[in-house]
């Protein structure tokens, strides 16, 4: 047997762990198995799974099927894999569903609008900002599942997949190893988890619920076995200007940051959804995005305003 990767890591009782940079991020994938043999012949399989999506989805690659599709906007609809298409519907499901407060065409905004750095001392021109969210328009994305095609219909439109591609590709991980014969494990995409299992001492998965205002510590616990658990917030990435707190998070619809909520987290059985509803109900606001999860099914949310202050969704109890 050849030698297991740096990253790979026996942590007892048959829990086996390997962690890497993937997608940009860091993820972290951890089985139950027999072996180590085992173990990590089948998160090598995930590890493989999770790139390939990277490939179709990336847009640091010129020849990726995104880049493809945004380089076409305006011009002709861009062939691409079915698996692709797939996954646009699904996503412009969400942007209908948060009236477009969750839109994958948000790749068209100026990256320069926000720097989210120390350099970053001012607010950009409303107008200029306006101007810039122009492009952003769910509306204007057109996959054709039949032809196995994808149209942006304006010019300069683009398309990026980072609020639903880790939970995606999260989602897909844990399908492979499932597939390898792997009962128990957690596929962690930089914070967005995905878990099937129990624990080798029997016990559930359990999540501790961040304190924004002391990461490394949680305020809650939940049991998350066979669940997909996705946190989107503003302390972690943001600016301060005139001593007030600015957000990562942009509304698509003004191309400014929210405010009001620091953290985000969706708790559902798949990844994908978890992933994609975060930032929404970010935007959304509490009164609002709360009252979308509870008309939703097997989705539970919880909320930490500015002043700390905690709501949830009708159906979860924090211990």
């Amino acid at each position: 047997m050849p030698a297991a990767p740096d990253n790979f890591q026996i942590t007892g009782d048959n829990l086996f762990r390997r962690t890497l940079k993937l997608m940009g991020n860091r993820f972290e994938i951890s089985v139950v198995a027999e072996d180590a043999d085992r173990a990590e012949k089948a998160i090598e399989l995930a590890v493989l799974e999770i790139r390939r999506i990277e490939a179709l989805l990336t847009t640091f690659r010129p020849d990726s099927q995104v880049n493809q599709i945004n380089d076409a906007a305006g011009i002709r609809p861009v062939k691409v894999d079915q698996e692709v298409v797939e996954l646009i519907i699904r996503a412009l499901k969400i942007s209908r569903l948060t009236q477009g407060a969750f839109d994958i065409s948000y790749g068209s905004i100026d990256k320069r609008l926000w720097n989210f750095d120390t350099s970053m001392t001012a607010l950009p021109d409303p107008a200029i900002a306006r101007q810039m969210v122009r492009l952003i328009n769910y509306r204007n994305i057109i996959p054709d599942e039949k032809a196995s095609t994808v149209f942006l219909k304006e010019k300069g439109m683009r398309i990026g997949f980072g609020g639903i591609g880790k939970g995606y590709a999260a989602d897909r991980a844990k399908m492979v190893l499932q597939k390898a014969g792997i009962r128990s494990g957690i596929v962690n995409a930089s914070g967005d988890l995905s878990t099937w299992g129990l624990q080798p001492d029997g016990k559930p998965w359990t999540i501790g619920i961040a304190d924004p205002d002391s990461a490394g510590h949680p305020f809650s616990y939940m049991d998350i076995t066979d669940m997909s658990v996705a946190t989107s917030g503003n302390y972690e990435k943001f600016v301060e200007i005139c001593g007030r707190r600015y957000s990562h998070t942009i509304d698509p619809k003004t191309g400014f940051p929210v405010s009001g909520i620091r953290s985000v987290t969706i708790i559902s059985p798949v990844a994908e959804i978890a992933d994609a509803m975060a930032t929404p109900v970010m935007v959304m606001g509490i009164r609002v995005g709360l009252d979308l999860i509870n008309q939703m099914q097997q989705i539970a949310c919880i909320i930490i305003d500015d002043h700390n202050r905690i709501y949830t969704s009708k159906n979860i109890t924090l211990k």
